[in-house]
Formats: structure tokens, C-alpha cells, sequence
């Protein structure tokens, strides 16, 4: 009867989040409704729900969440400066006498942006707003534009710094302690922030490739769909054209330096580095907005303040899940069907895999980490050979899917928005379909060659 009641439960929230109600309410909503019928038929015990006020204690307290309003502010205020259009005006400029050279601007254009602030919804309202209407301009496919603009956004999500890889690693090392407690390790091994942000940084990377490989085979095989650009004879050009991509260029590539580098060489917490990339874009927004300075700094506080309570009251909602769950033993239930599963390991992950893929279609990328992966994460990594990092980095490439599929993606809507009005919302569903299948297919490459994910960590830290 208890495990029955853990199979309800899952079931009622996905029937409330399907019909539209608020994620965080729904999680502690219904948790605390199952936990009264399962108290009534004696069948729950409310001492679980003890423990929340201390979970909830240690959430707010926690040094590593910590970075994600850092990281979010950074992103805001980043967003505020203009970097985007400066970076998108010079690259445009470099690549646009190629066939196919702005989409392929745009793609590093976002790679870039992702690497400095690590934000997909900022990144896809910039893009949208700057460069849309110049691809439109010169003549490239609206499902094509519309495509290249959505994908490169969501690199965000996979390059660090990524507030989705601060809120897995914090969950995925919680999950790695719990899997090395129930084996009999006392003194657990942890994975950090910074383990998953050296491990996503050749896979996204690797992603960067695929899009622009994407880029040139479509502009050689239907050359009208990306063509080049003529050149403005009243731009710089050449050699002219260097100062002013040298400058677009120094702002992010210092605040790249100054918090991936000092994350990945050791010397700064994935906090600490976000404190110094906050401080670093509110000095770019004041040089370069020092009109406008004051009520761009509030705007960007107001929207920061928003974006983490939302993290937060979804992360509150899902500690009170998973405690009611754990209590009708659904996290015995879960450790049963995943082992007695065919393939063994092979066969759990990828069953969990095919679960975030689909959940992907009516859950973003937060809720699923806050829901599943306390679910899930602790009979994965007790299973033999599954590398935490690893495994930590495929859920996140694969989480990266559900910014982007129809038809609830997120990047989709932010894209819908800013779009010019001859985009529609057909243009942006067809022309992200193929992007979708370069995901997937990055997905399985790194499910054979782990390498790609594990070797940075190691080379860095010795280890993972």
C-alpha cells in the first residue's frame, strides 16, 4: 500500500504539472496531501517531515547555491551591456562574406555568451532581438535562423559557468554521498561543482563543432538558405577590422578568465569566482551605460531576486517530495526496478535517460534535477563502474534537450517573443528539430567515449 501510494504520487504531480500548475506549490503541495492520507491508513509516518526544516535550513545556508544568484546577477547585468551586439556586429563582419558566415558567427557568438554568463534566457533574448532580423535581412531561411539562434542560446545550459550544472552538481553530490553511505563508506568522496564544470567543457564544446559542421553542410547543399553577406562598403574591413573585434572581444574573454579559469585552475569555488564575474559586469555596465547605470542595477537586482526565489521554492517544494516519498519507501521501489532491469547498468541509465528525455517535453531543466535525480541518482552511482562526472554530464547534455523540444521548450518561447513578426512559431518548431537530433546524437557519442567528460577532471583534480 505505501509504494502504491509513492507510484500515485509521482503520478498526481505529473497530471497537475501537465495541467498547468506552478511546479514548486504542486511539489509541496501534493507531498503534504499523500502524507495526510498515508497518516490516516497508518501507512506514513509524520517524524519524516521533521527533517524539513533542516533540509530547508541547509538549502538557504548552502555555500555552492550560493553561486546561483551571483551567476544570475552576472548574466542580467551582462545582458545590460550591450556585449552581445558589439560581439554579434564584429563576428558578423569577420564570417559574413561566407556562405553560410553569420549562422556561423551566431554559433560562437553563443558559445561566448554561454561561457560568460550562463544564462539561457538572457542569451536567447539578446540573440533574438540583435540578430533575427539582420539573418532575415539578408535573405537566410526562417527555420534556419530561427534554429541556429535557439541551439547556440541553449549552449548556456551545457558550458560553464551554468547555473543548471551548479543545481545538478549539488544534487548529483548529495545523490554520490547517499550511494557510498548505503555501500558502507563512512568517510564519502564528493563531487563538486567545479568536477562537472571541467567535465562539460569538452562536450560543449564538442557541441559548438556539430552546430557550425551543421552550418556549412546546409549552406553547401541549399546555398539559398544561408548565403553570404554582401559586404557594406562603408564598414572596416581587413585588418581595419581588428581593433574593433579585439575590444568586442576582451570583455567576455577577461570574464571567462577571471571565473571559468580561476574555477577550473583550482584557485576560486565556483562561488568565490561568481562573486568576482558579478562585480566585473556591474564595472562594464557602469562603463558602458553610465547613464542609465542606476536603474539598470535595480532592473537586474528585481530580476535576479526573481529568478533565484523561483530556484529556490522549487528546490523547498522538492525536499518536501522526496522526504514524503522516501517515507511510503519509494526510493526502495525505485532501487528495485531500475536493478532488475535488462543490461544491467547499461540498461538503468539509459531507461533514466529516456525518462529525461521525455519529462524534458512538460518539465524544464530545474525541475526535473530537483524531482529525479535525488530519485534516481543514489542507485545509479552505487551501481558498479558509473563515474559520477560522467553520468552528471549526460544528464546535463541531455537536460539541454528540453530547453530546446517542442513543444514546451523554453528557449522557444523566449525566441517567440522576440522574434520579427514574419518568424512563426512553425518556422522556430521546424527549423530546432535538427538541432535536437545534434544533441542526441553528441548524447550517445559521449555515452560511448566517457573520456570526453572524465578526462579534464582528472588531468585538473586527479580524479572525480
Amino acid at each position: 500500500m505505501a509504494e502504491l501510494l509513492s507510484i500515485l504520487l509521482v503520478v498526481a504531480i505529473c497530471v497537475a504539472l501537465f495541467a498547468g500548475y506552478p511546479v514548486a506549490f504542486t511539489l509541496g503541495g501534493l507531498s503534504l496531501v499523500f502524507a495526510l492520507i498515508g497518516s490516516v491508513f497508518d501507512i506514513f509516518s509524520f517524524g519524516f517531515l521533521g527533517a524539513l526544516p533542516q533540509r530547508i535550513f541547509g538549502v538557504m545556508t548552502s555555500e555552492v547555491l550560493l553561486a546561483i544568484p551571483l551567476f544570475i546577477f552576472m548574466g542580467i547585468m551582462l545582458e545590460r551591456s550591450r556585449i552581445a551586439e558589439e560581439l554579434l556586429e564584429s563576428m558578423g563582419r569577420l564570417f559574413g562574406a561566407l556562405r553560410g558566415g553569420l549562422g556561423l558567427a551566431v554559433v560562437l557568438v553563443g558559445a561566448l555568451l554561454a561561457a560568460s554568463t550562463g544564462i539561457v534566457g538572457a542569451t536567447a533574448a539578446a540573440m533574438g532581438l540583435i540578430v533575427l532580423p539582420v539573418m532575415l535581412r539578408h535573405g537566410y531561411d526562417p527555420r534556419l535562423a530561427s534554429g541556429i539562434v535557439a541551439a547556440s542560446a541553449t549552449l548556456a545550459q551545457i558550458i560553464p559557468p551554468s547555473t543548471v550544472l551548479v543545481v545538478l552538481g549539488d544534487a548529483l553530490n548529495n545523490a554520490y554521498q547517499s550511494a557510498q553511505l548505503s555501500k558502507g563508506v563512512f568517510a564519502p568522496a564528493s563531487v563538486t561543482v567545479s568536477d562537472l564544470f571541467a567535465g562539460a567543457l569538452v562536450p560543449g564544446l564538442m557541441l559548438v563543432a556539430l552546430y557550425m559542421l551543421y552550418v556549412m553542410a546546409v549552406a553547401i547543399v541549399a546555398p539559398q538558405s544561408a548565403p553570404a553577406i554582401l559586404p557594406d562598403p562603408e564598414a572596416p574591413r581587413g585588418a581595419a577590422l581588428a581593433p574593433r573585434l579585439a575590444a568586442a572581444l576582451f570583455a567576455p574573454l577577461v570574464l571567462i578568465l577571471a571565473v571559468l579559469g580561476s574555477i577550473l585552475g583550482g584557485i576560486a569555488t565556483p562561488t568565490e569566482a561568481a562573486s568576482v564575474g558579478a562585480v566585473g559586469a556591474v564595472l562594464l555596465a557602469a562603463l558602458r551605460e553610465t547613464g542609465s547605470f542606476g536603474k539598470a542595477l535595480i532592473e537586474t537586482v528585481i530580476k535576479t531576486a526573481q529568478m533565484t526565489s523561483m530556484i529556490f521554492v522549487i528546490l523547498i517544494g522538492a525536499t518536501m517530495f522526496g522526504l514524503v516519498f522516501r517515507g511510503f519507501g519509494g526510493d526502495d521501489l525505485v532501487h528495485r526496478a531500475l536493478s532488475d532491469l535488462p543490461g544491467g547498468t547499461a540498461g538503468a541509465i539509459l531507461a533514466v535517460m529516456v525518462a529525461m528525455f521525455l519529462l524534458g517535453f512538460v518539465m524544464d531543466a530545474f525541475e526535473i534535477i530537483f524531482v529525479i535525480v535525488p530519485i534516481v541518482g543514489p542507485v545509479l552511482l552505487a551501481m558498479p563502474g558509473v563515474d559520477p562526472v560522467w553520468l552528471g554530464i549526460l544528464m546535463a547534455m541531455n537536460l539541454q534537450t528540453s530547453y530546446i523540444h517542442p513543444p514546451l521548450g523554453p528557449t522557444l518561447f523566449f525566441l517567440r517573443g522576440v522574434a520579427p513578426a514574419e518568424i512563426t512559431t512553425r518556422h522556430i518548431y521546424v527549423g530546432i528539430v535538427p538541432f535536437v537530433a545534434i544533441q542526441l546524437a553528441a548524447l550517445i557519442v559521449l555515452w560511448f567515449v566517457p573520456q570526453l567528460a572524465t578526462a579534464l577532471p582528472r588531468a585538473l583534480y586527479g580524479g572525480s
